[in-house]
Order: C-alpha cells, then sequence, then structure tokens
C-alpha cells in the first residue's frame, strides 16, 4: 500500500466549545478511559486551521468516551507535509485561558482528520463495501460467530454492489468525499498557519484511502511529538467515530513509541457555537429561495444506526443529535426564524431496526399533512457523497414530489465554509494542551490478567472445536457455507 500523506491549509472563524459528559455502558471493545477535555470559546474571536491526515473502522459498548471536546478519539499522492515548530505563547479564547506549552522548544504538531472514504472509481466499489462491512463495529456478530465476518462481508458486499455501482454512477463515476476532504484538510491547515501554529495535517480514511493505519505510519516516520485527532463526524457514534479510534488504539497499543506520543482526541463538536452558527448561516441562506421562506419545514435528515447500538452498546448518536438539532433551532429562533422543523434518519440497510422515524416514511407523512415547502439539511455529513448527492438530492427529493410536496431545497453539507474551518481550527488549538500518552505502562496484575483471560478463551475454544470436529452434521454445514459463501465468491 502505498502511502498518501498531505498538508493543507485555510482560514475560518471562531466558536465556542462548551463541555459534555456523556456516560455510556460498560464495553467489549477494549477501548480504554479517555481523557476528559474542557474546552471554551468564543464565537466572536478569530481562529485557524490545520491540516491532517486520517482513516477509519461491540457488543455491550463503550467504556470511557466523552461527548463534547475529549483528550484523544483520498489525498493526491503527493508529500506536502513539513516539519512544524510550536512554541507559543499563553493564549486566552473566551476569557479561558489556555497554556501552550512553551515549554518545549519545538514541538512537531500533527492533526489526523478522520473520515469514511469512498470510492473513487465503480472499480473501487465492491472491495469499498467489503472493508465497510467486515468492520465489526458496522455488522456486530456475536463473539461466537465473529469468524463470519470476512465471509458474510464478502457475501454483502458482492450482492449490493450492482446496486451501489447505479448510485455512484449517477453522481459522476465515484465518490468525491477524497477530494473534498483533501481541501478541508489543506484549509484547515491555512488556519492553524494564521493563528501562529504550524501543524503536519494527516488524513486517514475507515473503508478506502489513504486508510488510517498509512496516516499512521506517516505519523511515525515525520516523528510528530503532539497529535491531535479530529473525526469529521459532529456527532459519535460506535460506527464511525468510535470504529477509527479502535483501529488507532491497536496500532498505539502495539506500537512503544506510539504509546507514549501524547494525542488529544476530540469525540465529538456539534455543540461548538461555530458548527451551530455555520448551519444556521446554511439554513437562513436557503430558506430565501423559497417564495415564502416561513412556511418551508425546516427538515433535519441524518444518517441512521441500529437501534441496539444506542439501547444495548450505549451509543450517545442519537441524545447527540436531538440536542444537535435543539441547539440549531435556538440559533435559528435567535434570529427570528421560527420554521417548523422535525428529524429523520436517513440509509437503512439489513432486517434490523434502525433509528426512527425514517427519512422516506416521513416524507411520506408529510405530503399526506399538507406540508408544501421543505428544505432538507444533512445535519451529520459536513461533505458531500453518495447520501448527500444520490440518496437525498435525487431519491428522497423524487419521493417528496411525488408525496405532495411541492417546493423541495437542500442546504449544502459545511463543506469550506470560512466559519466551519476556523472553528475546527479553535477545536484543535484548545485540545492541544491535554495531549497525554494513550497507554501507560501495563502493571503486573494487568499482563497476568491478559494471561488468564487468553488462557480462558483458549480452554473454550479448544472444547468448541472438539465438539464441531466430532458433530458430522456440524462439518458438513461448515463445508456447505465455505462453498457457497467462500469458495465460490
Amino acid at each position: 500500500m502505498t502511502m498518501n500523506a498531505a498538508s493543507y491549509s485555510s482560514v475560518v472563524s471562531h466558536s465556542a466549545f462548551r463541555s459534555l459528559d456523556t456516560k455510556l455502558s460498560p464495553s467489549s471493545s477494549g477501548i480504554p478511559s479517555l481523557i476528559r477535555v474542557t474546552c471554551h470559546s468564543d464565537c466572536n474571536k478569530s481562529t485557524s486551521q490545520a491540516s491532517l491526515l486520517l482513516c477509519r473502522s461491540s457488543n455491550n459498548g463503550w467504556k470511557g468516551m466523552l461527548g463534547g471536546a475529549s483528550s484523544w478519539d483520498t489525498l493526491p499522492r503527493r508529500n506536502l507535509i513539513g516539519q512544524t515548530s510550536y512554541s507559543v505563547s499563553t493564549t486566552t479564547y473566551g476569557g479561558v485561558a489556555i497554556e501552550s506549552p512553551s515549554h518545549i522548544a519545538e514541538e512537531k504538531v500533527g492533526v489526523l482528520l478522520l473520515n469514511l472514504g469512498g470510492p473513487e472509481t465503480l472499480n473501487d466499489v465492491q472491495p469499498f463495501l467489503f472493508n465497510l462491512f467486515a468492520d465489526p463495529d458496522i455488522i456486530r456478530l456475536p463473539r461466537l460467530f465473529q469468524f463470519l465476518q470476512r465471509p458474510l462481508a464478502k457475501l454483502i458486499s458482492v450482492l449490493r454492489a450492482p446496486k451501489s455501482k447505479e448510485g455512484y454512477a449517477a453522481i459522476g463515476g465515484g465518490s468525491p468525499l477524497r477530494k473534498i476532504t483533501d481541501d478541508q484538510a489543506l484549509a484547515l491547515k491555512e488556519a492553524l498557519d494564521a493563528k501562529g501554529l504550524s501543524s503536519n495535517v494527516y488524513i486517514g480514511m475507515r473503508y478506502w484511502y489513504p486508510f488510517t493505519e498509512e496516516a499512521v505510519h506517516q505519523i511515525k516516520r515525520d516523528g510528530i511529538t503532539r497529535l491531535v485527532v479530529l473525526p469529521l463526524y459532529p456527532q459519535f457514534s460506535i460506527s464511525t467515530t468510535g470504529s477509527s479510534i479502535r483501529v488507532l488504539q491497536h496500532m498505539f497499543r502495539e506500537d512503544a513509541s506510539l504509546s507514549k506520543l501524547p494525542v488529544s482526541i476530540i469525540n465529538s463538536w456539534y455543540q461548538r457555537q461555530g458548527y451551530i452558527k455555520s448551519m444556521a448561516d446554511l439554513i437562513e441562506k436557503e430558506l430565501q429561495s423559497f417564495s415564502e421562506p416561513k412556511e418551508a419545514m425546516i427538515f433535519f435528515s441524518a444518517h441512521g444506526v441500529p437501534v441496539s447500538y444506542v439501547e444495548d452498546a450505549g451509543d450517545p448518536y442519537r441524545d447527540q443529535m436531538e440536542e444537535c438539532i435543539y441547539l440549531i433551532m435556538q440559533e435559528l429562533k435567535a434570529r427570528g426564524i421560527n420554521n417548523e422543523h422535525t428529524l429523520a434518519y436517513q440509509s437503512r440497510v439489513g432486517p434490523v431496526q434502525w433509528l426512527k422515524p425514517y427519512t422516506d416514511e416521513t416524507l411520506v407523512e408529510l405530503g399526506q399533512k399538507g406540508v408544501r415547502s421543505l428544505l432538507a439539511v444533512p445535519v451529520s455529513f459536513v461533505s458531500e457523497h453518495i447520501e448527500t448527492l444520490e440518496e437525498i438530492d435525487m431519491e428522497y427529493r423524487e419521493l417528496a414530489l411525488e408525496s405532495g410536496i411541492k417546493n423541495w431545497g437542500r442546504v449544502p453539507a459545511l463543506g469550506l465554509t470560512p466559519s466551519f474551518i476556523t472553528d475546527l481550527a479553535d477545536a484543535v488549538i484548545e485540545a492541544l494542551p491535554s495531549a497525554k500518552a494513550m497507554y501507560a505502562s501495563t502493571s503486573t496484575s494487568e499482563e497476568e490478567h491478559d494471561l488468564l483471560r487468553y488462557l480462558v478463551k483458549m480452554f473454550f475454544g479448544s472444547i468448541l472445536a472438539f465438539i464441531l470436529f466430532l458433530s458430522p452434521r456440524m462439518i458438513t454445514a461448515f463445508i456447505l457455507f465455505y462453498k457457497l459463501f467462500i469458495g465460490d465468491l
């Protein structure tokens, strides 16, 4: 795999960071408790941006993940990343002093942007889907059946590829996500430079190039001494930010030098005033495209997750999304915009129950209730991609018009909106002082506990293997499954 690294820049506005405590249920994912970072800022202050390199990736939830500002958790083939020096005096944001590590003569600061990734050509669609469904945070199998993860991902990706190819063909033959993320990283780099922070910005995609693993290898090669991880997902979910953090954790745990690298992870940032005001700005502008702006319903459409993630695994996504909508509407009301609004969830797949209400069903209901003007807002996305360009702009728009909605509008993704980029830069600067090593040295008791757990797993695994070996029916079933889902595919 060829390593793709890039550095980026641009300037942006500023916003507030309101700390949010999110309690999650215990997890079997092995994610350790993270450092809490409480960041504050003033939306009237100016800020800058930085560039990043990023990537992305159970059953019982996530342990120690915090909402709000929390410490730690495809690019062109060019290397624009240079060395950085970080020696800045104490700076005040929104009246709160943030100590810069001035005692450190030279720091090589890195920013790692995490995103989903997307197929750049139609030939990339099936392997991209395989990477997606092979992620245990996307398809959550019981531990006993986790050996089926890759065969199942192979089957699903082959079956879904033809329809997915049609969607990507409709938007030009591939996802624009890599290029947009490149541009955002460049804008962020420039914003950070403008604020006096020189940095290397890396991009790590979860399911396509450049993968998170590539970004981390480049971070190590560049000798980064302080890292801020910034997922490009406003709200935290196990399936997005959580999956990417899991990949990072594994790599940092297995590498002695990386385990000592000071890292600050921004888990979610939907509550920052810069983000809220940027979203309100876009909504306010698009409402003016309607002949009767006050009559248009504001229709927030968020990417969905299975209900089990929230109810069984403690995923805070639904709560954060609902709070996010509340904050945006409060900002709009402060501007005198009192339009009706609703929230629905899109992009569900498979037979399991996903968060409701569903976007497609809600559109039909709104048409039946007499809603005639509707402004769609893709609230969980900051970049245009298949779910905005094809699912919302084509499928949902057609469904809305068929359901009786006469006037349709759509708010663009934030993309390179200056106030949004500036706020991301502020978030990076605010998170830097809290960076700490992700892993402390393992105590003897912890090592003994891990060894005992390993031996227990091996014991019961051996018993299960012995039972399967002695069962002709199980052997026959396994051979049949292998032929159907592995051999023939």
